[in-house]
């Protein structure tokens, strides 16, 4: 008790108790939830164990269909700071020991499609069909600030993806990724052992 005192003083550790004891009750494998959250669709979700969120949160999932399954499933040890996004509609799997940091947006769908043949701009948006497009972020994966993650991509084990960068294309493991879109700047050399330029 003294830690938490030491490091959020007395306000913010009636804070820390009251998220631990919501918890507790909504997300019992979770370690810590911080309030506000909105949590949308929750039995869509697999929460894993040792969940650790920051304040104002997005978590939804939005079924296409009546079966009950998960639409969006995290591992072990997942941190995602404050105001992260996550919009599932058919499949987002995020790892064990993902780290991501504030103001992150990933989901795997779109309001309608935009190739060749794609939604006609004359229908509204939120009345196109819904296009998704599953989404894996596999372990050890480090997310900076202000990144979406769009629909139909993997991230590699152990990769970085640099702050503010869009990823519309998967990026291979043992990767740092930056940019809009996204590209891979430098890949691990295990023989080396060092983080190398491309």
């Amino acid at each position: 008790m003294k830690g938490l005192f030491r490091t959020y003083g007395f306000f913010g550790t009636i804070f820390v108790l009251i998220c631990k004891l919501y918890t507790t009750i909504y997300i019992s494998k979770g370690r810590l939830v911080r309030l506000p959250i909105d949590i949308r669709g929750k039995k869509g979700i697999d929460f894993g164990s040792n969940i650790t969120t920051g304040k104002y949160c997005r978590i939804e999932t939005i079924s296409k269909t009546e079966k009950k399954r998960k639409l969006l499933s995290f591992g072990a040890n997942v941190i995602m700071n404050d105001a992260v996004h996550i919009a599932a509609s058919e499949s987002v799997i995020i790892g064990n020991n993902v780290l991501i940091a504030s103001k992150v947006f990933i989901s795997d769908h779109n309001h309608g499609s935009y190739g060749k043949d794609g939604s006609s701009p004359l229908i509204p948006p939120n009345d196109r069909e819904v296009i998704a497009s599953p989404v894996v972020i596999e372990d050890d994966v480090w997310i900076g600030e202000f990144v979406s993650v769009l629909p139909g991509v993997t991230i590699g084990k152990g990769s970085v993806i640099g702050t503010m960068s869009v990823v519309n294309r998967d990026i291979p493991p043992y990767s740092i990724a930056v940019g809009s879109p996204a590209r891979v700047i430098k890949t691990y050399n295990f023989i080396t052992k060092q983080w190398e330029k491309i």
